[in-house]
This record gives C-alpha cells, sequence and structure tokens, in this order.
C-alpha cells in the first residue's frame, strides 16, 4: 500500500531527512532532505534503505548492525537505534527513530523512519566534541544520545583519561540545559572545611575572612548542569551533605538563615568502583543509589583500539592548529599496538611530546616514547590457553587490526570479508 499524499506533504515539511517504507524495507516516499543527504538528490523510490543509507546489499541486522524497522515490524512498536550513515561527507553518527503507522484495517501498513544527525560526536577528525566511531564508543554515544534530553542524573563510570568530563560537555549540550553554565566541581580537592563554602558559598561575616557574600558553585550552576568531577573521592563523612542537597533540592549558605532551591541537572563521574566503595562502606549506600540512576560507561582506549588513529590525527590538528603533522606508517602501527594506562590523557601526552622532538611534520618511532617499542599486547592468547572460538577469534581480530595500523579496509580486504562485517566481528 501506498503512503497518502498527506503524509508524503507532512514529510516535506520536515527539515530533517525521513523516509517512508515497507515491511520489505522498500523506501515508498523520501522528503528533500533525505534525498540530498544520502542519495545526492536522485530519486530513491523502491530502492532498499539498508542499500542507500549503508551501501549495504542486504538489511542491518544481517550486517552486524541493529535494524530499527527488523525490531519495529516484529514488537510493533517505535524503536530507535544509533548508526553510522555514509553521506557524501563521509561516515556521520546519526540517531534514527523509526515509527510505525497503523492503518484503517488495525495492522501495520508502513513505517516511518526519522534521522537525526549527531552534533556532539564525528566519526572523522574534528576541532572539538567527541570523536570515535568504534562499535563500544558507538554504544556509549547511544546511551548519551538517550540520556541528554531528560533531566536525569547521570554517572559517567571509566578509567581516568577517557574524557569524562568531554562526555558531560556533550550531555549537557544536548539537554535543555544548553544554554545554562556547566559548573565543574572538582570533588578531590574538597576537603572538610571546603565543602560546604565551595558548593554552597557563604555569607558575610560567616567567619574569620569572609569580608563579603560569596556565591557557591551549586548556586552558579542555576538553569545549567552541575558536574561532580570524581565524586568517588568525597570523604565519607561529607557525603551526607551532598544526599541531602540532592534528596531537599535545597541548600543553605554558610553563615545563613534562608533556605535557597537548587536548580541545576547533575552529572557526575568517577574512576573508582562505587558498587566496592558501598560494599567495604566507605561510600553511602543511599548516595549511590541518587547517583547511578543512569550510568554510563565510558571505554578505555585499549576497548576501542579502531579509533586510535583518528584520535590521533584529532590531536594532533587541536594541538598543532596551524601545522599538518602526520605520523609515519610505523608510527601509527606503534601507537595502535600501545595499550594506554592512562588512556586518551596518555595519547595526548605522547604526541605532544613526538611534536616537541620531531624536526619536521612527519611523526616517526624514534619521535615516541621508549615504552612504544614492543610489539602489541593485544591479540593473541597464550598457547596453553583454552578459550571460546568467538573469543580467540576476536583477540585474533584485534591484534591484526593493530598490526594493519588500525585500517579496518585494508584487513578486511587481506581477509577476504568486507569491511562491514570484520566491523560486526570485532563489536563482539
Amino acid at each position: 500500500m501506498s503512503p497518502t499524499n498527506e503524509l508524503i506533504s507532512f514529510l516535506e515539511t520536515h527539515p530533517d531527512p525521513q523516509i517512508v517504507m515497507g515491511a520489505d524495507y522498500r523506501i515508498l516516499a523520501a522528503n528533500a532532505a533525505y534525498r540530498r543527504i544520502y542519495a545526492g538528490s536522485r530519486n530513491v523510490v523502491g530502492q532498499f534503505c539498508y542499500a542507500v543509507s549503508h551501501g549495504y546489499g542486504r538489511p542491518c541486522d544481517e550486517c552486524g548492525e541493529s535494524c530499527p524497522l527488523a525490531a519495529s515490524r516484529a514488537s510493533g512498536e517505535p524503536n530507535r537505534v544509533l548508526h553510522l550513515h555514509h553521506t557524501p561527507r563521509g561516515e556521520e553518527h546519526v540517531d534514527v527513530e523509526l515509527t510505525p503507522i497503523v492503518g484503517t484495517s488495525g495492522k501495520i501498513e508502513y513505517f516511518v523512519e526519522r534521522m537525526l544527525t549527531v552534533r556532539e560526536a564525528s566519526s572523522f577528525p574534528a576541532e572539538s566534541g567527541l570523536v570515535g566511531k568504534s562499535p563500544a564508543f558507538n554504544r556509549m554515544l547511544a546511551l548519551v544520545r538517550r540520556v541528554a534530553p531528560s533531566s536525569t542524573a547521570a554517572l559517567l563510570l571509566g578509567e581516568s583519561g577517557t574524557g569524562k568530563e568531554l562526555v558531560a560537555q556533550a550531555i549537557h549540550q544536548q539537554s535543555g540545559r544548553e544554554h545554562g553554565p556547566f559548573v565543574v566541581v572538582e570533588c578531590s580537592g574538597l576537603t572538610e572545611t571546603l565543602f560546604e563554602s565551595e558548593l554552597f558559598g557563604y555569607e558575610k561575616g560567616a567567619f574569620t575572612g569572609a569580608s563579603q557574600r560569596k556565591i557557591g558553585l551549586v548556586e552558579s550552576a542555576s538553569g545549567g548542569t552541575l558536574f561532580l568531577d570524581e565524586v568517588g573521592d568525597i570523604p565519607l563523612g561529607l557525603q551526607v551533605k551532598l544526599l541531602r542537597l540532592l534528596e531537599t533540592g535545597t541548600f543553605r549558605r554558610v553563615g545563613g538563615v534562608e533556605s535557597l532551591r537548587a536548580d541545576f541537572r547533575l552529572i557526575a563521574a568517577t574512576h573508582r568502583d562505587l558498587k566496592l566503595m558501598v560494599e567495604r562502606g566507605s561510600f553511602r549506600r543511599d548516595l549511590y543509589y541518587r547517583l547511578s540512576v543512569f550510568p554510563i560507561h565510558l571505554p578505555a582506549l585499549r576497548e576501542r583500539r579502531e579509533d586510535i588513529a583518528l584520535l590521533a590525527e584529532t590531536l594532533l590538528a587541536r594541538l598543532a592548529p596551524g601545522r599538518a603533522y602526520t605520523l609515519s606508517p610505523a608510527a601509527r602501527a606503534r601507537l595502535q599496538a600501545y595499550d594506554y594506562p592512562g588512556n586518551i590523557r596518555e595519547l595526548r601526552n605522547i604526541l605532544e611530546r613526538a611534536m616537541l622532538m620531531a624536526d619536521g611534520d612527519t611523526l616517526l618511532p624514534e619521535h615516541l616514547p621508549p615504552e612504544l617499542s614492543g610489539e602489541a599486547k593485544v591479540g593473541m592468547p597464550d598457547e596453553e590457553a583454552i578459550v571460546p572460538l568467538e573469543t580467540a577469534e576476536l583477540r585474533y581480530l584485534q591484534w591484526a587490526l593493530a598490526r594493519h595500523g588500525g585500517d579496518r579496509k585494508s584487513l578486511a580486504a587481506q581477509l577476504g570479508i568486507s569491511e562491514r562485517t570484520l566491523y560486526r566481528k570485532l563489536a563482539g
């Protein structure tokens, strides 16, 4: 059944790319925005959606990605996924929202798919924001997109150097508070004497040296986002004061008598295992549940090895905007093979050092620190180790990818499989 003229006209009024599809994945109608972005303005009616936006020869769920149409067809409910779509500008992160349209018979007649380009993340080198396209990065980004428009507290979990503040900023920028302040609280530096005065402020004369009123960080975040960095470092005795703020939504300046209402969106982050701290009694259980409504795991750099070359290009451009630094293939392979206990922060430091060591614009292996001189640590298991076949395959592919300098296309060609099949296998 063809979509109605009213529905087609409705699509054309929207600036976002939208299409109407049948249950067989064929495009029945497409608005101008979709044709412009994905088809060079040519007619796409009658073509398969996965062929136009992905370049696939079969549906997404058969190529290692989630398919919103297949899920919606099975459940009868709307479905939303994060995809990497092919555009004339290259691969772009896209939020795909699919809605089934039920006809007068009570059955689904077709599906409307809306695509929203993710502005806060890039799959190619960018001047700012999040950068990556590995499966681990995309899983994290999908959660960021889910929680950002809400007022729900988010808890960012990950090792030091994984970019928790950047992710917090991305959530802030996608929220309804993006025009408000983004206030960072360095919890590791809050002593008992500073905690209340820094967080809540103080009135004139509250203590010796308080010559005038000071606005605290909570009040400074009014209308915006309060980011509690390293929240796991707050001493146990002070955690109850933070809990009271979160439970009541009110606070008082030190030396004040008036209760003030807090107005902020909370994002917290830590590199610590808060669950373990709760079990050991060093972190309040009630505070943990307040903070961990929506936890997001930030992958370590070794868990998103496919992004190392992309991140290196991005960091080189950000560190030296006026220079066109490049990595030699050998230097790139060494960067790809290293495990980065300090994650992205360590990669940045390595590149900054290499730039200082280099006389020209090409960074060579000798410009890298000595600890990067070894072979890749990922990949091949010990000969005595017995692991599931899927695990062995994943380890081998990670090892091989490191040997190819992170070039999925090159590795896929050598293995005789498609790049998308390789992507699916690396996703685990």
